[in-house]
């Protein structure tokens, strides 16, 4: 059995309570997109100078997502093109808030984390088990995969 299913299944035996499951499917990509944003507020530095290929994409989000799209890389290739275009998405949120509400970005996105946060932890309550997060810290990035490889599933496409 490959590494990705394994951890798949894992993951997904907390998480079988259909309500708990529902809140995952709004709080996981909340949660992945209010961490860009967070990370995407952060101060560039010396970024732009370093990496002026990337414009005004030039951040600190954009060099972790880079990094957290290697991990999936490594565990499958379908489902890290499927997460790479919800990176671009994300970014491109985080900039378009950026822009529309200079300085705000890293208040919406931790109003965003902690509600989400709070909903996940609820959802767990409902199901009765701890998130597997707590086990292996890797589950954080599983999450955002598990959902991706439902829709991958839902389209015919192997993952």
């Amino acid at each position: 059995m490959r590494k990705i299913d394994v951890l798949f299944n894992e993951y997904g035996l907390s998480h079988q309570n259909m309500t708990n499951k529902l809140i995952h499917w709004f709080c996981v990509p909340a949660i992945f997109f209010s961490i860009v944003g967070l990370i995407f507020s952060i101060p560039v530095g010396p970024l732009p100078e370093l990496l002026p290929f990337l414009g005004n994409f030039a951040n600190w989000a954009t060099v972790v997502l880079v990094l957290i799209l290697i991990y999936y890389l490594m565990l499958s290739t379908p489902l890290a093109v499927g997460m790479f275009f919800f990176s671009v998405l994300c970014l491109a949120l985080a900039n378009f808030i950026d822009l529309t509400f200079p300085g705000k970005l890293w208040m919406i996105s931790l109003g965003i984390f902690l509600i989400s946060w709070v909903l996940q932890f609820y959802g767990h309550k409902i199901e009765g088990k701890k998130p597997t997060f707590l086990r292996d810290i890797q589950f954080l990035l599983i999450g955002p995969a598990w959902l991706m490889h439902f829709i991958y599933k839902k389209w015919g496409l192997s993952y």
